[in-house]
């Protein structure tokens, strides 16, 4: 019944992860499209006033929408050199402080999202130019934190194999480079 529980939740955070994965896709898609109407009003005469607010709610929701992949496939940013050099019982070590570091961020930015988001939400705060609404842009950001955190808490605790950094090739063998 554990395994079979540990399997299912791992299926629900792949899945919640490529669904973020799949929107943040849709909003670099949206990006381009509007920068694109953008260059094409500006030619016709009438520029649309909203395109730089827009377009930078979108990178910033688009990339947050990215951090639970991210995370599940293990793709951020790490220290290859360190992580190539070590084996065995180390890098389990250097696998798991990084597990346990990446918590403790996350669970500090949760504590610093909620008052921020909560202050936005109260205030109904707009934007400068084309006033939309900033808060619900910025639910995303608990939303995507708590998701990653759940995403660690299960690597940290054996749940999702595909997180064990023991198994992944090192960053050469994956690009087709030599050296």
């Amino acid at each position: 019944m554990a395994r079979s529980a540990g399997h299912l939740l791992a299926q629900v955070l792949r899945g919640l992860a490529l669904a973020c994965a799949i929107a943040g896709s849709l909003g670099i898609a949206a990006i381009v499209l509007i920068i694109s109407t953008s260059v094409v009003m500006r030619k016709l005469g009438t520029p649309l006033h909203v395109t730089e607010e827009v377009v930078g709610l979108l990178l910033s929701v688009s990339l947050l929408l990215a951090l639970p992949m991210i995370t599940l496939r293990a793709r951020h940013v790490r220290v290859a050199l360190l992580v190539n050099a070590t084996g065995g019982i180390w890098l389990r070590a250097l696998r798991i402080t990084g597990l346990v570091l990446s918590l403790v961020f996350f669970g500090w930015l949760m504590s610093e999202i909620i008052p921020w988001f909560d202050f936005a939400y109260d205030r109904n705060l707009k934007t400068q130019t084309s006033r939309l609404l900033l808060y619900p842009w910025m639910a995303v950001m608990p939303v995507t934190v708590l998701l990653t955190m759940a995403i660690l808490l299960a690597g940290l605790l054996g749940i999702l194999p595909e997180m064990d950094e023991e198994t992944r090739p090192g960053l050469t063998g994956e690009s087709g480079t030599a050296g």
